[in-house]
């Protein structure tokens, strides 16, 4: 699977598990509303910092945006 997607998709998981909404979520980032949504739809290709601080904006690590999505 495509890292951006991993990425995406967890990113997406964990802004939601928080309550959080694409907003909320950007301005605790300090990153846009759309880069957010372009995220979570795989198409943006973020760095090691950016990741950091994505995870951080909903609580959680690095580790858990790029953990490769199990199968149902």
């Amino acid at each position: 699977m495509d890292m951006r997607r991993v990425i995406g998709e967890n990113f997406t998981r964990l802004r939601k598990q928080q309550g959080l909404t694409q907003e909320a979520v950007a301005e605790k980032s300090g990153f846009s509303q759309s880069y957010i949504g372009w995220l979570e739809r795989g198409q943006r290709n973020p760095t090691a910092i950016s990741i950091w601080m994505l995870a951080q904006s909903v609580n959680a690590m690095p580790a858990d945006l790029v953990q490769p999505i199990e199968p149902n």
